[in-house]
């Protein structure tokens, strides 16, 4: 009866229920689950919360897992080695979880990421596409679109602050603007290299606030955007009348910067909901392991912070 039976008459069902209030009797889950084959309790690794895409994405996961009657067990993991990725897997799946979601595997590729045999998983990273149940935003397309706009507004180049070299997204990222400017005939600049931070775009900023031909640059993450901006503002450089500048994930500080940054919207909510129903999918519907994959569109948004370059 406590499990929810009905074929229990009404005062029986009350006297019991009576019990067990006064004796502080809650349900056993796990007996539950062993009976009912599912723990409602879904597995996340992540790795640096404090960033503002993965918390925003985590958020979604929790909210679409609740609608769904699950939970949610998380690990925030020390670095995104494969190492630490497996290790987090193996720890969860020793945990009462029904199946599990990594918010970007980062180091860990499709050949290293060493997963329990049997689980239930969805990857938020668009390279695991074909191997793994896999949701990802279109980083290309958001990259070509971004670097499209520059040249459409007649800039001749655009320079680049990349991510670190070690990060997935980066790297597509900063592959996807090389290949626009090649297939566009326009010369491609070393990028310069960040970690994500706004201190890193600020050095980045510096560097190409020395160089008079910079008239743009797309940055991989709003933060370093930020740190781009004031960098190029320190050293006199106007914004967006001498410098375009766009960024990449839209957060919600981008529409209150000076001036308002161009950004790159990854639609982290949409990523998070169908991280959820992708690894539910598996669970109800058992749907193989490489059989679903979520292409996330991305939307340039375009501010104050991108105009024509000044005249020669």
């Amino acid at each position: 009866m406590a499990n929810g039976a009905d074929n229990v008459r009404p005062a029986t069902r009350d006297r019991v229920l009576a019990a067990m209030d006064q004796l502080g009797y809650s349900p056993n889950h796990a007996a539950r689950a062993l009976r009912s084959g599912s723990f409602q309790t879904i597995g996340v690794i992540a790795h640096r919360l404090s960033r503002t895409g993965e918390a925003r994405t985590v958020e979604a996961v929790v909210e679409a897992a609740r609608a769904e009657g699950y939970t949610v067990s998380l690990i925030d993991v020390e670095t995104p080695s494969q190492t630490d990725m497996t290790a987090a897997a193996v720890r969860l799946s020793h945990q009462a979880i029904d199946g599990l979601i990594i918010i970007r595997a980062e180091d860990a590729t499709p050949s290293t990421l060493a997963l329990p045999p049997r689980m239930p998983v969805v990857v938020s990273d668009s390279r695991f596409i074909g191997h793994l149940p896999a949701v990802g935003a279109d980083q290309a397309a958001g990259t070509t679109t971004a670097v499209q706009h520059l040249l459409d507004l007649g800039h001749r180049t655009v320079h680049h602050v990349r991510g670190p070299l070690d990060s997935g997204p980066a790297q597509m990222r900063a592959d996807a603007w090389a290949a626009r400017l090649r297939s566009a005939g326009r010369v491609v600049t070393e990028p310069i290299v960040g970690d994500w931070t706004a201190e890193s775009g600020f050095a980045a900023g510096r560097r190409l606030a020395e160089l008079d031909d910079v008239t743009a640059v797309l940055c991989a993450n709003d933060e370093m955007a930020a740190g781009v901006m004031l960098a190029l503002h320190d050293a006199g450089r106007r914004i967006p009348q001498d410098v375009s500048v766009i960024g990449y994930d839209d957060l919600p500080l981008s529409a209150f910067l000076l001036p308002p940054l161009t950004s790159v919207n990854l639609n982290f909510s949409t990523i998070g909901h169908e991280l959820v129903k992708a690894l539910l999918t598996q669970l109800r519907d058992g749907v193989g392991l490489s059989g679903h994959h979520v292409l996330v569109p991305t939307q340039l948004v375009v501010r104050s912070s991108t105009a024509p370059p000044p005249a020669a």
